[in-house]
């Protein structure tokens, strides 16, 4: 391959990773939505989608495995590829996380949980994701060191929701079988803090392959 089609295919990489990021940023969102109006038609939506985003991280494993074995990059092309095939596999994750978050919105009978506590998780979970494919777009290492530094928000907020959430179940319930009947919701919105959760996660991922693309700097990774 001339030189001139290599560094296409690496700009090409890079546009394809982003319209994924895109893609699973927009299904994060409609799950989003389907847990906060409890919208089964839009939860199965999210549900059917999650077929497009595999696809496409299939096509772009391809893709980084024929740059690795057909072009050996080296140096700084071998980061930005390794990277780029870490940042699709968590990118594959979110969007099998936004399934989570839509089968539990449709299993759930009645809200066991503050709305504003899961809508201020889910938004902040969101914003670490797109500031993560911001700064691997940008190639901005100070950006990812602040998003590894706000995951403590994050994970502050989510330990917080299960607190309320657990009190509740205390305060409501008086004796042992009214507790019972609501356990599958409480379940159920434990389980949506712990994956909205493992979304800001997946968005430090995300950012510490950045760095160390950018700066060969492995100090999030570990």
């Amino acid at each position: 391959m001339p030189r001139e089609r290599y560094k296409d295919s690496l700009d090409e990489l890079r546009s394809d990773v982003l319209a994924m990021g895109d893609q699973v940023v927009e299904r994060l969102d409609r799950s989003l939505e389907a847990v906060e109006r409890r919208n089964e038609s839009l939860a199965q939506d999210v549900v059917d989608g999650d077929a497009d985003i595999n696809e496409t991280y299939l096509r772009l494993e391809d893709r980084c495995v024929d740059l690795f074995a057909l072009q050996q990059p080296v140096a700084g092309d071998l980061r930005f590829v390794t990277a780029s095939f870490k940042i699709i596999t968590d990118l594959e994750r979110v969007g099998d996380l936004a399934v989570n978050l839509a089968n539990y919105s449709r299993a759930a009978t009645r809200t066991v949980a503050p709305d504003a506590e899961i809508e201020a998780l889910g938004e902040a979970a969101r914003a670490l994701l797109e500031r993560s494919l911001a700064a691997y777009e940008t190639r901005n290492a100070d950006e990812c060191r602040a998003i590894a530094e706000a995951d403590d928000e994050v994970d502050a907020m989510c330990q917080h929701a299960s607190e309320i959430v657990t009190r509740d179940l205390i305060a409501q319930n008086d004796d042992t079988w009214g507790a019972e009947r609501q356990l599958d919701d409480v379940s159920r919105v434990l389980l949506t803090i712990r994956d909205l959760e493992r979304v800001a996660d997946h968005a430090v991922n995300i950012a510490a392959r950045t760095l160390y693309m950018v700066e060969n700097d492995p100090e999030l990774l570990y």
